[in-house]
Order: structure tokens, then sequence, then C-alpha cells
């Protein structure tokens, strides 16, 4: 059988789904178990140690964003060799950009030890809550380099064709972790520590996985004695900027909305924020997977250049996502009530604050699935200054000026809850201006294929 099987099918949606649902089904699923971890803690701990969880979220987003700009920008490199018939040379560089992972992954815990008390200290936390925040944090640091080689080896299998058994390794992880929250906090009484550790534990699943698979040298993808060749940690780091923007962004956001939250809601807010993270994360999700699944088939027909492949899969990938925006967008609403209260008690005024945020926030989901889909698309094309664009723009510049806007647009917290709808807008409407600029720039350029 072809290694490539898959990326030889006619471009027509049944194949493309059929190539995309484990991993859609893989990451939904690797959301929810995310989610698991905020319940076990929110219902065994408290809303304290729940909000702690989005308080270090900066630092976690920052300890990954490198390994994230060259996990997303090594596979669209490497699959773009493979579809010019480049395949030893696109093994080499795979097993370069894994190693690369690792070294950083070292240097990435490193430093978060060195400045953790320091960070945290900055924060103004209570006694309580820095407590919470420096148990997990160092919990989650002892596993850094095999999570960041999940966060690789999860994209490197589906580039591999091996999308299935990269969903089996997420729900293995998946069940992994829901058992070990439970046996850690609830039996074994370590707190929020022992969410750390299970996540932790759950993650190493896909890494322990990924490293006895890429050994074998019947994978399309496969370890080789790696070649250095400075250009491709260059095109990678390139290709996946807008990864690292959204990453590092993400942090300094995520700290704007929490002291946006602690000035009009106080310390509930922040956890009413946490749950609407949570669940706007599950439902973006199905996006996200759809995103990471088709993008290796994008580098791949970008490498063949065979761009009527190209564009159908384009096409029909615009047509998806906005027909399932608008079905996202009312489930959330429609099911606000129940989603929150399995955070908290409907007594709590937490919960108050949570529903009537989540109805509101719920409105950006319309236009999520468009800007995952555009950055990720322009990183597959090895267009990284493209993507970097939409995604810094998205992640930084409209959600930071939305949230010091619209408050005072509104009237206080009404406007947070507006600020990433309206940020998601505006980044729609620069991704479709940024689309139709490159589909224009490249009609010039006919197919040199127009394999079906």
């Amino acid at each position: 059988m072809d290694k490539l099987d898959s990326y030889h099918l006619p471009a027509t949606g049944r194949n493309i789904l059929r190539f995309a649902l484990p991993t859609i089904v893989m990451t939904v699923f690797n959301t929810f178990y995310t989610m698991v971890d905020g319940l076990f803690v929110s219902n065994l701990i408290g809303t304290d140690a729940l909000s702690a969880i989005n308080l270090t979220a900066p630092a976690i987003g920052l300890i990954t964003a490198v390994s994230g700009m060259l996990a997303a920008g090594g596979s669209a490199v490497v699959m773009k060799k493979m579809g010019e018939g480049r395949e030893p040379e696109a093994c080499q560089d795979f097993t370069l950009l894994i190693l690369t992972n690792a070294v950083v992954g070292a240097v990435m815990m490193a430093l978060g030890y060195a400045f953790m008390d320091g960070l945290l200290g900055a924060m103004g936390l209570s006694p309580r809550v820095f407590a919470y925040c420096h148990d997990y944090l160092s919990g989650y640091l002892v596993f850094t380099i095999p999570i960041l080689l999940m966060y690789n080896f999860s994209l490197y299998l589906i580039a591999a064709d091996r999308s299935k058994l990269s969903l089996a390794c997420t729900v293995a992880g998946g069940a992994a972790n829901i058992a070990l929250d439970y046996a850690l906090i609830g039996l074994l009484d370590l707190g929020i520590q022992g969410a750390a550790i299970a996540t932790g534990l759950g993650y190493s699943i896909t890494a322990a996985v990924g490293l006895l698979v890429f050994r074998r040298k019947d994978s399309l993808l496969h370890f080789q004695r790696p070649v250095f060749r400075g250009g491709v940690l260059f095109h990678a780091s390139t290709n996946g900027l807008s990864e690292l923007a959204t990453s590092l962004v993400s942090g300094i956001t995520t700290l704007l909305f929490n002291m946006a939250m602690l000035k009009y809601a106080g310390e509930d807010g922040v956890a009413a924020i946490t749950i609407i993270t949570y669940v706007l994360m599950f439902v973006s999700a199905l996006f996200i997977g759809y995103a990471y699944s088709v993008a290796p088939m994008i580098s791949y027909y970008h490498g063949q250049r065979n761009f009527d492949k190209l564009d159908r899969l384009i096409g029909f990938s615009i047509r998806f996502i906005a027909g399932a925006s608008v079905l996202c967008a009312a489930a959330s609403i429609l099911a606000t009530p129940p989603l929150v209260g399995i955070f908290t008690r409907p007594d709590s005024p937490v919960y108050q604050l949570a529903v009537a945020g989540n109805r509101l926030c719920s409105l950006s989901l319309l236009f999520v699935g468009l800007n995952v889909f555009a950055s990720g698309m322009f990183t597959a094309l090895s267009n990284g200054g493209a993507s970097a664009l939409l995604a810094f723009s998205r992640s930084f510049l409209f959600t930071a000026a939305s949230i010091q806007l619209m408050p005072v647009l509104m009237g206080g917290i009404t406007g947070v809850w507006l600020a990433t709808p309206v940020a998601e807008l505006l980044s729609t409407v620069m991704a479709g201006a940024v689309v139709l600029h490159y589909h224009r720039k490249r009609s010039a350029a006919p197919a040199l294929s127009s394999t079906p």
C-alpha cells in the first residue's frame, strides 16, 4: 500500500472529512479532558484553585510557544518536501526538528523553575492563590519535555496519515488523566499539584507512542540520522510565527482579561471567565482539529503545485467551517446554563456571572473557525508572514484594543464579555482581505498539475 494513499485521493468533501474526522475527534476529546481537570479542581478544591489554573496559563503558554512554532512550521516544511518527492531529506529534517524541540523543552523547564516565584510574586496574588499557582506550575514543569513532544507527535502522526493512532493516543491519555485526577486529587489529596501531575502523565502517552512509531522505517515519517540545515530551522520558525505569536500574546491577553475581571467583578469574575474559557475552548476544538488535519494536505498539494486540488480543499473548508460556526454558536448559547452548572452551583455568584458572560462570548464562535483556518492555511502554504500577521492581529492587536475600549463603550462588565466577539469579527474581516489578496496574486500562476 502506498504510504501516501490519502494524499492521492480526489479532493472531495467526503474524502476531506474522512481524513479530518479522527483529528477533529482527537482535538475535541483532548479539550474535553482539559475541561475535566477544571471540573475536578473546581469541585474538589474550589474556585480559587480554578482561578489559579487560569492565572498560570500565560506562563505555560510561554513555555510551549517556541515548540509550537517549530511543530506547526516544521510540519509544513517536512510535508512540502514530501510533496516534492524529497522523502529522505524530509525525514532528516523531521528528526532534527524533534531533537530541537527536546532541547527547547529542557531549556524552558530550567527557566520556568528559575523565574516562577518572581513572576508569580509580581502579580500581587493573595497567599492562598499564590500557593495554588506555585503548586500547579511546579508540577506541570516536571513534564515539560514529554508535553512538548506530545504536541509535536500529534501533528506529525496526522501528517504521516496516522490520525487514527493519534486519536487513540489522545483517548488513552484522556482516560488516564481522568483516572489520575480522581486518584491524585480525590483519594491521595495531592490538591492542585495532583491535577498537574495527572495532566503531565496523560500527555506522556502520546510522547511515548510517537517515539516508538517513528523509529519504524515503514512509517511515512521516521527517524533518520539528522543533517543540520540552518535553513530548515529558519523556515520552520518563520512558517510557525503565527503559532509563536498566538502563544505569546494569548498569555498577555489572558492577563488583560484577568485584570479587567478583577476590576469589574473581583475574584468571582476571574473564576467566571475561566469557566467560559473552558466552554469556548471545547466548542472551538472542532475548528482547531479541522485546521490541524487539513494542514498537511495543503502543504503536500502546495509542494506538488497541484493548485486544482488545493483550491477545492480550501473552498470546501471555508464552506464547511462557515456552516459549522453557526451551529456551534447557537448550541453554546442555548446550552449555557447546563454547561456552566457543571463547574459551579446555580446559587453561586460565579454561576450568574458565567451564564451572562457565556451567552455574549459565544457570539465569537461565529468567527473563530474562519480565523483559525486562515492562519493555519498560510502556515501550511509556507507563508509565515501572512499567518503571523493574522495571528498577531487576532490574538493581540484586536483583542487588547477590545478589552480596553469595550468596557468603556458598553459600561463595565458587558463590554468585557463582548470584547472577544468584537476582536474575532475584526479578525475575520482582515482574514478575508488577506485570503482574497492571496487568491488574486496566485491566480496569475497556472497549475502545473490538474489531477482531480
